[in-house]
């Protein structure tokens, strides 16, 4: 092999070994400035804050200090921020971590379900999230003890509400033969009600008819000419002059309308 040929091979293996990217190892917090923590495989309690394009450590970081939180993690494209780091037992080895950052290929954006954890500078001492079987197992006994309890607080509740549920249902159930009583007599006057106003119109109305019916016959026998009904004894009351055959004088001294006095007539008697 000549050496040209050699440098060629030797070159092309550090470049090799540049290229791979790498978790840098966890530093001292300082204030102020973001510095690495660890390679986590969970974020804990921290919250998703969407996706960065060109994400990096100081990009995802820098998000988290803005709004005041400790810590920051970030996964590819994705960061998130907390109040805490990831429990201990969460911690993995650097190597663990080994994806490039969108924006900076040189930093690791956590990895194969692994996650960059980081310091944001806002506080140097961050504790750390409780560990999942901790919570868990806390939670059992709870839940045991109320069970347990249950079926005497039921015995109790029957015992005080099942005497006192029946004198109520008694004493305040309604008077049936009183409202019964009071339906009757209403239904009772409103039909006397009704029955005595029926009457009374029907009274009336026949009254009318008889007063008509009295009307006509009198102006019947006023136009026939006969005597109406009359109330004070049946005296005639027909004028003469209403009826167009009769005489026009009844007495015979009287003067005749055909002839003429405008002129003296002399006549002659035997004395």
């Amino acid at each position: 092999m000549s050496i040209r040929q050699f440098t060629v091979a030797a070159i092309l293996a550090l470049a090799s070994l540049s290229s791979a990217t790498k978790e840098k190892a966890p530093q001292n917090p300082v204030s102020g400035t973001d510095t690495v923590h660890g390679c986590y495989k969970s974020v804990g309690n921290m919250v998703s804050q969407g996706d960065i394009q060109f994400n990096t450590q100081g990009a995802c970081t820098e998000i988290c200090r803005n709004k005041k939180k400790v810590a920051a993690a970030s996964y590819a494209t994705t960061c998130w921020c907390g109040d805490e780091y990831p429990n201990k037992n969460d911690l993995v080895d650097d190597s663990k971590c080994d994806e490039p950052c969108p924006g900076f290929g040189d930093d690791a954006c956590g990895g194969l379900d692994t996650f960059t954890v980081y310091n944001t500078g806002v506080r140097v001492s961050v504790g750390e999230a409780e560990e999942a079987s901790s919570s868990s197992s806390t939670s059992s006994p709870t839940k045991t003890s109320s069970v347990s309890d249950a079926p005497a607080s039921t015995s109790d509740v029957i015992e005080t509400v099942t005497p006192s549920s029946e004198p109520e249902s008694d004493s305040g159930g309604p008077n049936v033969a009183g409202i019964a009583a009071g339906v009757v007599v209403g239904v009772v006057c409103l039909a006397g009600i009704l029955g005595g106003a029926f009457f009374w119109m029907r009274r009336k109305r026949n009254a009318e008819i008889e007063e008509e019916h009295r009307r006509n016959a009198a102006v019947n026998a006023f136009i026939s000419g006969g005597k109406p009904p009359s109330s004070s004894g049946g005296l005639s009351m027909s004028d003469s002059r209403l009826d167009p055959v009769m005489n026009r004088r009844m007495s015979d001294g009287s003067i005749a309308d055909n002839q003429d006095y405008s002129r003296r007539i002399l006549r002659v008697t035997n004395a």
